[in-house]
């Protein structure tokens, strides 16, 4: 297949009701999932995913994550979501996506962007090597914004919090989905009863390892703009810091 052909690709699932939220859709850390499996999947179609860069002891981590829905795919329903690169440079590539329901109506979109390491010294390597990337670079667009900065989250009452085996993924740190899972459950059911996910935001900067101990800041001085960061209980530098922007539900009738 041309390279042409596959700067953007495809991937339909089936929504089950075993992996929807409460309101009976897609959570952010399923969204979350598919994206790294979706990626992955691309990559893989460029000789670029996890088992060409393992035999050069690397691979691919994610280090920051938009997500931007205007609604979420519904149980026993089919959704698609589409991926393509927007560009990279030395050490980065920007991965964007779409989320579409199952007439092709677009739900949201999602930026990324994604790094690759050495797993041996987790020192970023040099990506421009990798001539295909410059190669499969799509000209289309993403039209969310990309992500500010997110800065420090001071709390006093600082939750602690140590990630065990289940936590771990195949690269032996902590998976970026359970970072994920436990920022989005530091907000009690009500909120999301009345309040869906408009925008979800993370950065990973540090990676947690097995047994060790975090705290968990959160920031709800703007009761629909929340920040929240995952620090370290000893030394207190950052593992990741997270937006969760909230929309009222629309009352059903």
């Amino acid at each position: 297949m041309e390279r042409e052909r596959i700067k953007e690709y495809s991937h339909s699932y089936f929504l089950a009701p075993g992996d929807c939220n409460p309101e009976g859709e897609m959570p952010v850390t399923f969204i979350m999932t598919r994206i790294i499996e979706v990626a992955t999947e691309h990559a893989d179609m460029w000789d670029l995913g996890y088992t060409r860069l393992s035999a050069d002891n690397q691979t691919w981590v994610l280090s920051r994550v938009s997500i931007e829905m205007n609604s979420y795919p519904k149980a026993e329903r089919n959704y698609t979501i589409h991926t393509w690169v927007e560009c990279s440079n030395r050490h980065f590539s920007f991965r964007n996506f779409e989320f579409c329901d199952e007439n092709g109506n677009t739900l949201g979109f999602a930026r990324s962007i994604w790094a690759v390491i050495d797993v041996t010294t987790r020192e970023i390597k040099d990506i421009s090597k990798f001539e295909c990337l410059s190669e499969v670079n799509s000209d289309r667009k993403c039209p969310i914004a990309t992500q500010p900065r997110l800065t420090a989250v001071k709390d006093d009452n600082a939750k602690r919090h140590s990630f065990q085996y289940c936590d771990l993924d195949i690269n032996r740190h902590v998976n970026s989905v359970r970072y994920v899972e436990l920022l989005m459950n530091q907000l009690p059911f009500s909120v999301y009863e009345k309040n869906m996910v408009k925008r979800f935001e993370v950065a990973f900067i540090k990676e947690c390892v097995y047994d060790r101990d975090v705290k968990i800041c959160i920031d709800r001085s703007a009761q629909q703009d929340i920040r929240l960061e995952i620090t370290d209980a000893e030394d207190g530098s950052s593992h990741c810091r997270a937006r969760i922007l909230l929309e009222p539900r629309q009352t059903k009738n």
